[in-house]
């Protein structure tokens, strides 16, 4: 099979995992183009920041901070506390992402959060090529996300009425995001540990400092978990060649 083949082959066979966030960044995408064009940025301006920054959650910040007074350092500081998660992301994405060459820089890029929930949770179907799996996800998404903000700035331009609770719609996507990964039996304990570390962490540190504890606090519980896993199978294997 030719590589063009392949590539094909791949985009068809990833296209219906991203069926869900196609209709999400959709519906996204276009509040965030209405929302910045009723801040006075056109059309250009808002699919260039979607196809430069592609941040999601960091681009509806990055509204306010384009409509008061610039401070570079808190805009820089506010970007990084915002999307610490993605340090999290990477890490686990490490041994996915291996071997993958030139690709795996634009599967950094593109690594949002629901690109992100999609390729650590789905399996490379037999006969397709990894390297051109997890790009056309990856790009798929990316795309969504241009045209969702490019059909949002043109509407913008024409209907006038009251944003505010667009980007709840940012929100929304995550919870539908979520009850999709628990429905699978093997993804209730990661799912169920994430919410009530979330939970402990918003009661401790408050809701504008709750996301990288909670993160820290789910990565440690899974790192555990998985250590015990380990020795619990160590232990079987043991047990069994004792036995024979």
């Amino acid at each position: 099979m030719n590589k063009t083949a392949e590539i094909k082959k791949a985009f068809r066979s990833a296209f219906p995992n991203t069926i869900p966030i196609l209709t999400g960044f959709l519906v996204l995408g276009m509040a965030y183009g209405v929302l910045m064009q009723v801040k006075g940025y056109g059309t250009l301006w808002s699919v260039l920041m979607s196809v430069m920054a592609f941040c999601g959650s960091m681009q509806f910040v990055a509204i306010t901070l384009l409509t008061t007074a610039f401070d570079p350092i808190q805009a820089f500081l506010l970007s990084i506390m915002v999307n610490a998660r993605h340090l999290f992301y990477g890490i686990s994405m490490l041994n996915k992402f291996k071997g993958l060459g030139k690709i795996k820089y634009f599967l950094i890029f593109g690594l949002c959060d629901e690109t992100f929930s999609i390729e650590s949770s789905v399996s490379v179907p037999e006969n397709i090529n990894k390297k051109y799996f997890y790009f056309a996800i990856s790009l798929l998404d990316y795309l969504y996300w241009i045209i969702g903000t490019l059909l949002g700035s043109i509407i913008g331009k024409f209907i006038k009425f009251d944003t505010n609770g667009l980007d709840f719609a940012l929100t929304a996507l995550f919870i539908v995001l979520f009850v999709e990964q628990i429905k699978s039996k093997e993804k209730i304990f990661p799912g169920v540990i994430g919410f009530f570390a979330a939970a402990a962490a918003l009661l401790l540190f408050g809701a504008d400092d709750f996301v990288i504890p909670a993160m820290v606090l789910i990565m440690a519980i899974l790192l555990v978990k998985n250590i015990s896993d380990k020795k619990s199978f160590s232990s079987e294997n043991e047990f069994s060649n004792h036995s024979e």
